[in-house]
Order: C-alpha cells, then sequence, then structure tokens
C-alpha cells in the first residue's frame, strides 16, 4: 500500500486511518469494496466498477446517497497523483460507520469511504493451482457481493499456499465450479473459452464482464471434472490481470497464446 491514503475525500498519511471500534464495520466487517486496475495513471473499467458497488450496497444495506460517481472518481484521481501512481491498483471501500445497535442505543446512520492504491501484484511465471476444500455458499446473501467480509476467500488462499500453490479453485454446494479464491476462473477446452455461470455464485467480476463483452466465451453450470480435460486455465481480476496457469494440481497445462492475453491494456 502506497503511503498516503484518502478518508472521505481528505488524503492523508496511510498510518493515520482508522475505522471506530464500536462501528458495524469494525465489529462485523459491514462493507463493501472494489479493487480497481490503474493503467497509465487512469482507472479502468471504472464505470463497471460503480455500478458493481450501487448494485453490492443495497445488497447489504449501506447508503450510499451522499456518495456520486464523478466526486468518488475525483478523489480517486486526486489519490492518484498525490502517489505518483502510474501502473498499479486501487481500492475503494465504503464501510458502515454507524455504531452497531447489538451494542449501542445511537441509530445515526454513517457511511465511511476510504482509497488505497498499491503497486501491482507481484505474480509467479509458472502459476500453480489447486482445488479448495472451502466450499461457496450459492444460497448466501453475500453470494456475488465484494464484501469486506473477505475471511473465507482468504482462508482458502492461505490454505493454498500452505500446500504449494499459488491459488485455488472453490466449487459451490452442489459441486459446481465458481470461482478462484481471489479471481475469477476461464478455461479453454477444444479451442472454446468457458467460464462460471453467476448462479455458480462467483462474483461478477469487472474484468470477468470485459472479457465477455470482447471474446466469444460460454458460460457454464459444470463440475470440476470439466477442468480435468481443460487445455488452458486463466484468472483473471483488476488485481492480477489475466494469468495463465501453468499446472493444475500437479498436471502441466499448455502455454500457447490466446486472445485473451492481449485484452488489457499494456503496463510498458
Amino acid at each position: 500500500m502506497h503511503n498516503f491514503i484518502s478518508i472521505n475525500g481528505q488524503i492523508q498519511k496511510r498510518t493515520d486511518g482508522y475505522i471506530p471500534v464500536s462501528s458495524s464495520a469494525a465489529l462485523f466487517g459491514n462493507g463493501i469494496f472494489t479493487t480497481i486496475a490503474i493503467y497509465k495513471s487512469t482507472p479502468f473499467l471504472w464505470e463497471k466498477h460503480w455500478r458493481r458497488l450501487i448494485e453490492n450496497a443495497a445488497a447489504v444495506g449501506i447508503d450510499l446517497l451522499e456518495h456520486h460517481a464523478e466526486s468518488v472518481a475525483d478523489e480517486l484521481r486526486e489519490l492518484i497523483v498525490q502517489n505518483s501512481l502510474v501502473n498499479g491498483r486501487a481500492r475503494i471501500t465504503f464501510f458502515d460507520e454507524s455504531d452497531s445497535p447489538i451494542w449501542s442505543d445511537n441509530a445515526e446512520a454513517k457511511t465511511s469511504l476510504s482509497i488505497n492504491t498499491g503497486d501491482l501484484r507481484p505474480l509467479p511465471y509458472d502459476f500453480r493451482l489447486t482445488v479448495s476444500a472451502n466450499l461457496v455458499n450459492s444460497t448466501s446473501p453475500l453470494a456475488g457481493v465484494k464484501s469486506c467480509n473477505y475471511l473465507e476467500n482468504i482462508l482458502a488462499m492461505n490454505d493454498a499456499k500452505e500446500r504449494g500453490f499459488h491459488e485455488a479453485v472453490r466449487v459451490n454446494e452442489r459441486g459446481e465450479i465458481s470461482s478462484a479464491c481471489m479471481a475469477n476462473l476461464f478455461w479453454l477446452n477444444d479451442g472454446k473459452l468457458y467460464t462460471p455461470d453467476l448462479s455458480t455464485g462467483c462474483l461478477a467480476g469487472t474484468t470477468r464482464e470485459f472479457i465477455l463483452e470482447n471474446l466469444e466465451c460460454e458460460e457454464v453450470t459444470v463440475s470440476l471434472k470439466k477442468l480435468d480435460s481443460a487445455d488452458q486455465i486463466f484468472l483473471t481480476s483488476a488485481g492480477i490481470g489475466v494469468v495463465q496457469i501453468a499446472e493444475f494440481d500437479g498436471r502441466q497445462l499448455e502455454k500457447n497464446h490466446h486472445p485473451l492475453l492481449d485484452l488489457l491494456p499494456a503496463t510498458c
């Protein structure tokens, strides 16, 4: 994370940012966020990110009436300049700073905004993927919501890393492929591109949406067996871009070039 952050429109040192301990955000992780790729100091797919923030806020009951796309985008651009960011990523977080009704009788509602930036995530050349034992609950009210309660994803990722992998495929309660721990999933089979349908509980990723708009791809509900015969596998997100998988559970995959790898802006 870079040195400066923005809290409710005020740029300050990152060490000065905090969340009130009595808030619903601190006690229960009540908040939403999005990670935006920054290319040549410009936020990528801003409109898609803002639309999803609005949808996710409605899903968890966070009031964004005092926050507008133009003003938030201006705050983001100001922070990009302050941190001299050229290529990297930014996280926009709306959190419920209201006192928890379980612990307080203060009924005043308050939504706060924080923005921070960072460099691009360093990625290994030989990206190794496995399968997670942590299921995605497609019936959860948080399914498809990028909420601040991300502990399940982190635990699944940590488990994969402890086993010598970089990421893991997660399936839902019906055994359908849903996503990776921190990314959307695509695979190629006999020249055709596939990705899990949103009904599996996967996140409606902005990079995922951009790919579907630009390449022929079928959204499917299928079991893990489909990955056993995949010729190529890709992970996508604003944080990592498009990553081609070199190994899936010990099986070496083809690393032939695919148009999917050329969709996003170059960083050099």
